[in-house]
């Protein structure tokens, strides 16, 4: 709204004293007037009617009626008062109308807004520049990140050839850089085919997938946040996830007691949405790591940890695992343990419950946690019977 406010003002002030005077008339009239007929008026004269014009302007421009700068200097002429501006245009010289004149020239050329793709080929090339300094490279990376979260945007950086810079930026010896270039990869292809399909045509992924093990936390972290971008709802990203041994890393994170707790959950996370692609993927052979007994004991494991966004999310993926014909029943009681686990978490929930500020959100995890109980006791019954 301040950036509307000061060049929705700017226009009406230089419209009111050059609008009229750009015209042959205003030539007229200043050659015909006295000079001691030329001066300047005092702000005020023109204060009440310019801050009228200007707040009608901004709702006009908040509801969609002025939507370029040029349309705001075609209201701002069309609103204005022809009297005052002959006025105002009697005060002033020739030569005066004609620096004016350059006046809203430039003011034009300045307050115009670059569309995004063209601040994104900006950005672009600025990554490219190998003498750019380090804190600039990270501000064109940042500005990359707003620009490219409409789908639009995002095919465009592909277009333009941002998404090899970016590629190319996950081997920069600075771990901002590396770190911000796969939060933007990973942004760009959300939902987003076209996209995913050429961040893996250009060998990005097994690239992410080693940097989830960097030193630094923030960059692991952001790293698979790309990755799992990469991978939902994308059967040939999820082939070539698993052809990269995608199934032990998760195994890793989930089993690593060490690992930050952030990202413990962004894996469990994506257990859990791959497991539900594999139930709607009718047809389709279930994945044999499913099954592993490791594999299902680390998550299984989650649940016991304290901390009740995990244990969510845990919960969630062995809903959709124990759903998969695969998953076998006698192995998740047996050498998973899930009956004591659920058992546990059912006392902890209750403990919780008898806290005001957890109640809530207590109760809810209780029902997950009972559904999942339901459904293991069901799938248990089938075998002992």
């Amino acid at each position: 709204m301040g950036q509307l406010t000061a060049a929705a003002a700017a226009f009406v002030t230089v419209v009111l004293i050059t609008t009229t005077m750009i015209g042959a008339e205003g030539e007229r009239i200043n050659k015909t007037s006295s000079s001691n007929g030329i001066f300047w008026s005092a702000a005020n004269e023109e204060a009440d009617s310019a801050s009228g014009i200007v707040n009608d302007l901004e709702d006009r421009q908040l509801d969609g009626g002025v939507s370029t700068l040029d349309g705001m200097l075609q209201w701002a002429i069309g609103h204005s008062d022809p009297q005052k501006l002959k006025e105002v245009a009697q005060r002033l010289s020739p030569t005066e109308l004609k620096n004016r004149q350059l006046e809203i020239r430039q003011l034009v050329d300045e307050l115009r807004m670059p569309s995004d793709a063209q601040l994104m080929k900006v950005a672009i090339t600025d990554l490219n520049n190998s003498s750019l300094s380090l804190e600039d490279h990270h501000r064109a990376l940042q500005e990359l990140l707003i620009l490219v979260e409409p789908i639009d945007n995002a095919n465009d950086l592909s277009k333009l050839g941002g998404i090899g810079v970016l590629i190319q930026d996950l081997n920069h010896p600075d771990s901002d850089v590396r770190r911000m270039s796969a939060w933007v990869l990973g942004k760009a292809s959300q939902n987003n085919p076209v996209v995913q399909r050429h961040i893996l045509e250009m060998g990005a992924l097994g690239k992410l997938m080693h940097m989830v093990n960097s030193n630094s936390v923030e960059e692991g972290i952001k790293a698979f946040y790309a990755i799992s971008a990469l991978i939902r709802n994308n059967l040939s990203s999820q082939e070539l996830f698993y052809a990269e041994a995608g199934d032990q890393m998760l195994q890793d994170i989930l089993s690593n007691s060490s690992t930050d707790i952030r990202l413990r959950r962004k894996a469990v996370n994506l257990v859990a949405d791959l497991a539900e692609y594999q139930l709607e993927s009718v047809g389709r052979d279930e994945l044999a790591f499913f099954s592993n007994q490791l594999f299902l004991k680390s998550v299984i494991d989650l649940t016991s940890l304290i901390d009740l966004d995990l244990q969510e999310k845990a919960l969630v993926a062995i809903k959709n695992l124990l759903q998969l014909k695969t998953t076998e029943a006698l192995i998740v009681k047996d050498f998973c343990g899930l009956d004591g686990a659920l058992e546990r978490m059912r006392q902890q929930l209750l403990d919780l419950m008898a806290v005001e500020n957890h109640r809530d959100y207590a109760m809810d995890i209780e029902k997950l946690r009972l559904e999942v109980e339901l459904m293991f006791r069901s799938k248990t019954g089938k075998v002992t019977k």
